[in-house]
């Protein structure tokens, strides 16, 4: 029975959704300004059709890149969600596209609801908060993290997503408390649809010193109906959720969670879980330093190191295939690190497929990041869902 090893390159656009100016992110282009400003050399992607998916996306080929794909099966994947963030992009690429609205938190300062951080500080038994403000998660840290240690107030921000983000150090404010903190605030948030409470650990002494850990933990609203993972799950198959993948499900459908920090540690968890999983097995990692360390930091030269490392990578993962795998690499939304701001930018992603047992072919613009799903779920030969149709 063939596996599916699912790699969400974090934030990897390649140019703006149809509806991007609704969103105001018409002329993004995650991978075609990394391109303009960096000398990428990608061959095993550019093999699988990355290129070819860029052109098709923009009707321009980025630079360095060619248009013609030797090895995979590759398209374009287009977000039918009302939205640009995390679950969105990830419920869809599982088959449940997102059917309600967001909650979000106004560009004003401050920008939490006052009840709401009442509740929180009594509830919690906090002395209060600082920040209340859309920011970067690294550049408030930096900013107020010396208040913290010395009043004991957490830092409480947002962003353009719907999110509660709450950073405070590790010992001093100390990290089961955190999370205690982001499930109350979770609870009071849910009521908004506000997606996700984030916990932001981070350690040092000083404002030049201080730096974020991989404790992050994310508490995030439940999927509204099964995913493709439920539903690999309840047919028996082993789930393996690599880096923040369980968390964005809520732990829904996961049967083996795999926690890591850095994109070459997730890319280590990932191969480790390929000797491990059973025939009909679902292995599914995030691969989030491109959109959070990269992506939202506007590092163009950073992202590009990035990209060129995952790539460098891609022959193991290939070696590692049985006869009947399929490794599926696709994003989630994009991040383009030469926009205004700090936030994710509405953008279509490139669909890279590949099976020792498959053709190449051209897959298309799908209509919706559910076909992902689909597909996956044609190719472990799981029932299909209410969204979506296969490409294969």
């Amino acid at each position: 029975m063939p596996r599916v090893i699912l790699a969400i390159l974090d934030s990897f656009g390649i140019g703006g959704a149809p509806d991007a100016a609704d969103y105001g992110n018409a002329g993004a282009d995650t991978l075609g300004h990394i391109a303009a400003g960096y000398d990428l050399h990608l061959p095993h992607m550019e093999a699988l059709g990355l290129g070819a998916a860029a052109t098709l996306s923009t009707g321009q080929t980025p630079r360095g890149l060619s248009a013609s794909a030797k090895g995979g099966r590759w398209g374009v994947g287009r977000e039918i969600s009302k939205g640009k963030d995390t679950p969105s992009g990830h419920w869809e690429i599982a088959g449940v596209p997102v059917p309600f609205e967001w909650g979000y938190f106004p560009l004003t300062e401050p920008c939490f609801p006052p009840d709401l951080i009442t509740r929180l500080v009594q509830e919690a038994g906090l002395p209060g908060i600082l920040g209340n403000k859309h920011a970067s998660g690294t550049t408030i840290i930096a900013e107020l993290g010396e208040e913290s240690i010395r009043t004991g107030k957490p830092i409480c921000y947002t962003s353009a997503d719907s999110v509660f983000q709450i950073a405070a150090h590790e010992t001093h404010f100390g990290l089961e408390k955190l999370y205690r903190l982001c499930e109350t605030a979770f609870a009071l948030t849910a009521p908004m649809n506000i997606g996700r409470v984030i916990a932001r650990p981070f350690v040092g002494e000083t404002g030049a010193s201080f730096k974020r850990t991989g404790n992050r933990r994310d508490f995030a609203i439940a999927p509204p109906e099964p995913t493709l993972l439920d539903r690999a799950k309840a047919a028996g198959r082993q789930v393996y959720a690599i880096g923040k993948i369980s968390d964005i499900y809520a732990g829904h459908g996961v049967t083996h969670k795999i926690k890591a920090t850095g994109n070459m540690v997730l890319f280590d968890r990932t191969l480790e879980a390929m000797e491990m999983a059973e025939d009909g097995a679902l292995i599914f990692t995030n691969f989030v330093d491109f959109d959070q360390d990269y992506g939202h930091r506007r590092d163009v030269a950073g992202y590009a190191r990035a990209l060129e490392a995952f790539d460098q990578r891609l022959p193991e993962l290939i070696a590692a295939l049985r006869p009947g795998d399929l490794v599926v690499l696709t994003a989630d939304h994009g991040n383009d690190p030469t926009w205004t701001g700090t936030d994710h930018t509405r953008e279509q992603v490139p669909i890279m497929i590949f099976s020792p047992s498959l053709t190449p072919g051209n897959l298309g613009i799908r209509p919706t990041f559910a076909d992902i799903g689909e597909s996956i779920a044609h190719w472990l030969g799981l029932e299909p869902g209410r969204h979506g149709k296969s490409f294969l």
